[in-house]
């Protein structure tokens, strides 16, 4: 059936047409904006998607941001680092110079001073926009990620930097919590006679024919035997004497007792003795409370050191702001621990209090393992007749403190003396390893920054490469798809125009 009304024909040309040209606007505009997925009608899914994924891109660029400036103050911190060990090195070197007697200490100490405070000058200094890592113990938190759970929320990461204080401060004693317990002096006194680090040795001799072997220290001497035992102590007692050992004596009370002394500050002597298997000896130690008798006649000791021992806990923990304290003749001698620090530092900050307190006669020493503990060791020479033959000693602890710098005991180095130039040797070691493992730490921390900037550019650019995938044209297809539009849309055109002229083939029926 013909209709003038209703062109059926027409009606489907023109729906094929608006199609088409439906199609080729769509292409046109994936073409000139370079997106196929332009805004959230085109695919509400893949765009929202893409947003997330640019929005994190973003955020990356500010994290990139913020790791170059943290990686900027780390690189001053590390250059302060090591420039402060260059100069204690230096410092080192003038120290070892005035362990001679004939050189001009004055002038040695001048040079120190001045190093000494270029060292301060470098570690105020070393800031970046305002921030210095090499002052105070805060720890300083670089953003370094934003991570995405599964339910969409978002967490910030960071790369956290601890500060390694190269300052040359005191810090300030704690009144928090007793630590009393953590550290323990041997002794309540000092004793400069060194008495109390002997081994008395009394011989019976029953055969009367046995030789007396005696090993002190590696040094062997052998008695024959005499007349009778006490003969025979006092020969050895001769013979010891003779062997020429630092801080070594031995006496005999003439009725066969040996007493073997040591007077040296911070060696140990073992003490060995073989009475040729049928004399009895027997041994008290007062060193170290021993007391045993030798049936057999065969045993050994061992000659403890002069100093005193403040011992320190093998088991506890160093908290930030554990202060501990030796007290050497009612003056007190502090150190308050930092952040990350062990025993050990704790016993060597306390060396380096008590040595920079300048009491006349004293000398430390550091001795210990992380296992049996840390020990200071104080001793008393009782060279000056004025001060008196021993000096009092205590310790404490109390939680709370503010932490003595890294670089603790610096300010107080004076090699003018014998006293000052000995203690200089050890502790300016420590402070060189101070300011060491503070530029490790630093560069440990530098190079961290480094490979997370490295990763965080190298995942932007996987993230862009992502939302192209999704929302990119593919300008090949678009392009050929826009050349074959354009002919059906010329084609549809075509067909309309037709269907339109079919109504008229009506009127020649009116003719």
């Amino acid at each position: 059936m013909s209709s003038i009304l209703t062109n059926t024909s027409a009606m489907v040309a023109l729906q094929t047409l608006k199609s088409v040209n439906t199609d080729l606007t769509k292409t046109q505009s994936e073409i000139s904006t370079g997106k196929t997925v332009a805004t959230a009608k085109d695919n509400s899914a893949v765009w929202a998607i893409s947003k997330v994924m640019e929005s994190d891109v973003q955020g990356f660029k500010g994290i990139s941001d913020s790791l170059s400036l943290g990686e900027s103050t780390v690189a001053v911190a590390r250059n302060a680092s090591e420039t402060v060990t260059d100069l204690l090195t230096e410092i080192k070197g003038k120290v070892v110079a005035a362990q001679e007697e004939n050189v001009d200490r004055a002038k040695i100490q001048t040079d120190i001073v001045a190093l000494r405070d270029q060292i301060n000058s470098v570690v105020n200094a070393a800031q970046f926009n305002g921030l210095n890592l090499v002052k105070g113990t805060d720890e300083v938190n670089v953003l370094s990620s934003l991570d995405r759970s599964e339910n969409g929320s978002v967490t910030a990461s960071n790369i956290t930097i601890e500060r390694q204080d190269l300052t040359s401060q005191a810090g300030t004693y704690g009144a928090g919590a007793s630590l009393a317990t953590n550290i323990t002096a041997g002794a309540a006194s000092i004793d400069s006679s060194g008495g109390d680090q002997s081994v008395a040795l009394t011989y019976a001799n029953t055969s009367g024919a046995d030789a007396l072997e005696l090993t002190i220290g590696g040094s062997t001497v052998t008695v024959a035997f005499d007349t009778d035992a006490a003969t025979m102590i006092d020969n050895a007692e001769a013979q010891i004497n003779a062997l020429g050992l630092t801080g070594i004596s031995a006496a005999s009370d003439g009725s066969g007792v040996l007493t073997i002394s040591n007077t040296n500050s911070f060696a140990e002597f073992n003490v060995a003795w073989d009475s040729g298997g049928t004399d009895t000896i027997a041994m008290a130690n007062s060193g170290t409370g021993d007391s045993a008798s030798a049936a057999a006649g065969s045993a050994s000791t061992t000659l403890t050191y002069r100093a005193e021992a403040v011992s320190l806990s093998s088991q506890a923990t160093v908290n930030e702001g554990d202060s501990y304290r030796i007290s050497v003749n009612g003056n007190a001698y502090d150190y308050v621990a930092g952040q990350g620090e062990t025993m050990e530092d704790v016993a060597r900050g306390l060396k380096t209090a008590v040595d920079s307190g300048g009491e006349t006669g004293v000398s430390t020493q550091v001795t210990g393992n992380s296992t049996d503990g840390w020990s200071v060791l104080v001793d008393y020479d009782g060279s000056d007749p004025t001060a008196g033959a021993t000096m009092t000693l205590s310790a404490n602890g109390q939680a709370g403190g503010t932490a003595s710098g890294g670089l603790f005991g610096l300010d107080n180095i004076n090699v003018t003396s014998d006293a000052g130039a000995d203690s200089a040797l050890d502790n300016v070691e420590t402070l060189i390893q101070n300011s060491i493992d503070a530029a490790a730490s630093f560069g440990s921390a530098q190079g961290r920054i480094e490979t997370q900037t490295n990763f965080i550019d190298s995942l932007v650019d996987s993230l862009k490469t992502g939302i192209g995938t999704l929302v990119d044209t593919n300008m090949e297809e678009a392009s050929a798809k826009l050349q074959a539009l354009q002919v059906q849309q010329q084609l549809a055109t075509q067909s309309l125009s037709i269907a339109n002229q079919a109504p008229q083939s009506i009127l020649s029926l009116f003719r």
